[in-house]
């Protein structure tokens, strides 16, 4: 369905009646008609930025100056990457409806076509390509990737699609495990790195953190553009009422199937960035235990906010990296798990949510102390004008 469409039907307005009477009420006075189409949505958008988000931007963009390399590189690189791909499960998650574990499979088969037409330490199986050639192949592999994982899943519902993604995941874990002609097997692809473009070393810790800040930046604001847009407000109609909005003639399977591809090239770009954050990559980073983590961050940020899955990564690769100093490295999933069921059972909607209860009770303190205040104020007035009574 087109836009023109889309925008028919979310701007359609039912005549006024007078329901009492049975007579049309007169018609309303013009009114200056808001612009449509993307213009509006990024209107929109920025209507919404306020303080908060230009000292966020500031200060990550300040951070890697303030700090050192390790927490430039293996903190707030590690965690942008991370919370780019969880970003594609958010998306599908929390503004679509569907719960999907293979999108780190989905980032997986990006980094494993960089590694295959690109340059790495197994010359007899890399291609060497041009980095920019491969890198687009890759973005729209893993996009064509999970537009088919789309096309497979969006026809089932709850544990049922959440079963099909996990199965696909797997699948390709045992294939990229066992084929050694293209995949080289469990030894994987080594020093996968970054290439260097305009003279910089995009695999040092600034550079590869601007990067990654860059893309993170883009994904999370084509996200915020995207809910507010047509088609990201039709997702969250199917997402509510699937039959309803079939019924006003969309498409759920098609709008399904979209936003797989949506968060397919999202994933893909992520994919891209963590291959090269880690300089390599095998049927490892495509494990099981690696779709979990990434549900994981998903849902330690929060799902309802597209800075939710950045707020979860952070948390999680401070934990992945500081836990071994209070406990043994082979506990760590312990601690993780741990952390998972505390956000699950007293705030589902993550640490998002804690910020929100906290937010209202500080406003709800606020009010009751400024409306205490102003009837102590009041009474006070009010005695002070008081006229004493005469005596008879």
């Amino acid at each position: 369905m087109s836009a023109a469409h889309w925008r028919k039907a979310m701007n359609f307005t039912a005549p006024s009646r007078n329901w009492s009477g049975g007579r049309a009420t007169a018609a309303p006075r013009p009114t200056t008609a808001a612009p449509a189409g993307p213009s509006a949505s990024v209107l929109q958008a920025w209507r919404h930025i306020g303080l908060r988000h230009v000292f966020v931007l500031a200060a990550v963009l300040v951070y890697p100056w303030v700090v050192p390399s390790f927490f430039t590189y293996q903190i707030g690189g590690q965690a942008l990457v991370l919370g780019l791909i969880a970003l594609s499960l958010t998306f599908l998650a929390g503004y679509g409806g569907m719960l999907s574990l293979a999108q780190m499979t989905v980032a997986g088969i990006a980094g494993y076509i960089v590694a295959i037409l690109g340059v790495s330490g197994t010359p007899e199986i890399s291609l060497g390509w041009p980095w920019w050639l491969v890198v687009v192949l890759a973005v729209m592999g893993g996009t064509l990737a999970a537009t088919f994982i789309g096309w497979l899943s969006v026809r089932t519902e709850g544990i049922y699609t959440i079963m099909i993604t996990l199965a696909i995941g797997m699948a390709f874990f045992y294939l990229a495990q066992q084929n050694y002609a293209i995949f080289n097997g469990f030894q994987g692809f080594q020093k996968v790195v970054p290439p260097v473009v305009l003279d910089v070393d995009w695999r040092s810790a600034v550079p590869f953190y601007y990067l990654a800040l860059f893309w993170s930046l883009v994904g999370y604001f084509f996200v915020k553009y995207l809910i507010r847009a047509p088609f990201g407000v039709a997702l969250q109609g199917v997402r509510d009422n699937a039959r309803r909005m079939s019924a006003l003639g969309y498409s759920p399977v098609a709008h399904r199937v979209a936003a797989y591809a949506v968060a397919g090239l999202i994933a893909s770009i992520g994919g891209v960035l963590l291959v090269w954050y880690n300089g390599l990559i095998t049927p490892g980073s495509v494990g099981t235990s690696w779709m979990i983590n990434i549900l994981i961050v998903a849902v330690l940020g929060g799902m309802r906010h597209p800075i939710g899955p950045f707020i979860g990564a952070v948390v999680f690769v401070l934990l992945q990296n500081f836990a071994i100093d209070l406990i043994d490295r082979e506990r760590f999933n312990l601690v993780i798990g741990l952390v998972f069921l505390v956000i699950v059972l007293f705030s589902p909607d993550g640490l998002l949510g804690w910020w929100d209860r906290l937010r209202d009770w500080t406003t709800r303190r606020l009010t009751q102390a400024r409306t205490t205040t102003r009837g102590n104020e009041w009474r006070s007035v009010s005695v002070s004008q008081a006229r004493p009574l005469g005596r008879p």
